[in-house]
């Protein structure tokens, strides 16, 4: 007697051993719309304590942007007072967030259209 594949491969289900089909799951969870609509943001806050020049390598060694890119953003924490310095996740964010108080930068996250 042949063992039936486990339930829900390929799509289908087994009830007694006989196959049955069923729809696919359509269903997008909210959580990915919610994640998809409205992504998170990585905010880098101006503090007097990093010069500007190590800002400008933190950007540069852990985001990979380039120099002037890099730059640009320590100049808007700078000036601004703050900058968006990544977006995606709310994981992703998180992780973001954490490398940069290891690297001894101040630095949150919010929803983007905030």
């Amino acid at each position: 007697m042949a063992v039936p594949p486990p339930c829900g491969a390929s799509g289908a289900t087994y009830s007694g051993g006989v196959p049955v089909q069923t729809a696919p799951d359509e269903r997008v969870e909210s959580a990915e719309q919610a994640a998809v609509a409205d992504p998170w943001v990585t905010i880098v806050w101006n503090d007097p304590v990093n010069l500007m020049s190590y800002v400008t390598y933190v950007f540069e060694t852990y985001f990979g942007h380039p120099h002037e890119k890099a730059e640009q953003l320590m100049r808007q924490v700078h000036v601004e007072g703050r900058a968006v310095v990544s977006t995606g996740s709310l994981e992703g964010m998180e992780v973001d967030v954490q490398a940069m108080h290891g690297f001894g930068l101040w630095a949150t996250l919010q929803r983007s259209g905030v």
